[in-house]
């Protein structure tokens, strides 16, 4: 398998993190059995699909310490200043049962976040919560974001690619981010363990992958309402073609779109980005 050029660079994966990888070996099943630590990358999520489309068994994480074009959903760029945030992506090729076949994205999206919100839980302590359709926040403030792409999905050689970012410490965060967003550091007073926050989040992807090809999608719901609780009777605004609307959250469905109600009727929401209203 030809490596793309930025992983010629790769650099040892520091022992602290080695040795948290090694602890959670039994809960990471086929995760992280291969893992690249990069200084510097333009995106985590591009070099693992590169390795992706060059053959790569599934599991395979890359991590950078800085990120020069990270991004998140709906095309925005994600901040990834040099050490002040995790910044890992890994791959799975995910055959989910007939029935998940239309919804597979939507599940591996919330999956996902339950997975984030659950890891950032444990190895905090701080009360991550997730707001639809898989951003962790804590009071309304991003502290972590995901980054679903499927290529090829359904084919031999299709894949998935599953970025994340937690913002570790309070960076210098640019100017119109600085009231939306916060970090652990600034939640807990502290300095972030990063080998700790990364094993956990790499640990609790793996159950929740697990979860999915086992086809246990009803727990994976019920955990993304739990973790989603400050949103239900919330009042949020989307954009719509036709304008902006408001309405109050109710609950997600089977297929997980989000369901609100605006005045006498219910919306169903399957995509796009939502906003706490005032």
């Amino acid at each position: 398998m030809s490596l793309p050029e930025d992983l010629r660079e790769s650099i040892e994966v520091p022992d602290d993190v080695r040795d948290e990888l090694a602890r959670q070996a039994v809960r990471l099943g086929p995760i992280a059995r291969r893992v690249y630590w990069l200084a510097r990358t333009s995106s985590t999520n591009d070099v693992v699909a590169a390795l992706a489309q060059a053959g790569a068994d599934e599991g395979i994480v890359v991590v950078a310490e800085e990120q020069t074009a990270g991004r998140g959903r709906q095309g925005r760029s994600w901040f990834s200043p040099a050490g002040a945030g995790l910044y890992v992506s890994l791959m799975v090729r995910p055959v989910l049962a007939d029935a998940a076949h239309e919804n597979r994205r939507t599940l591996i999206t919330l999956a996902a976040g339950v997975a984030v919100a659950s890891a950032i839980r444990a190895a905090t302590g701080l009360p991550a919560a997730i707001k639809w359709p898989n951003d962790v926040v804590i009071e309304r403030r991003k502290l972590a974001g995901i980054l679903v792409e499927a290529v090829n999905y359904g084919e031999t050689r299709g894949f998935v690619v599953l970025g994340v970012g937690v913002n570790l410490q309070q960076a210098a965060f640019p100017v119109e981010l600085a009231a939306r967003a916060t970090s652990i550091e600034a939640e807990t007073g502290r300095p972030a363990d990063r080998a700790q926050v990364l094993g956990e989040v790499l640990a609790s992807l793996a159950e929740a992958y697990a979860d999915l090809v086992a086809g246990r999608f009803d727990a994976i719901l019920s955990a993304w309402r739990r973790l989603a609780s400050p949103m239900w009777s919330s009042v949020i605004e989307w954009d719509t073609p036709s304008g902006v609307l408001r309405g109050q959250v109710e609950d997600i469905d089977r297929t997980g779109a989000l369901i609100v109600r605006v005045g006498d009727r219910l919306e169903r929401l399957i995509a796009g980005e939502v906003r706490f209203g005032s």
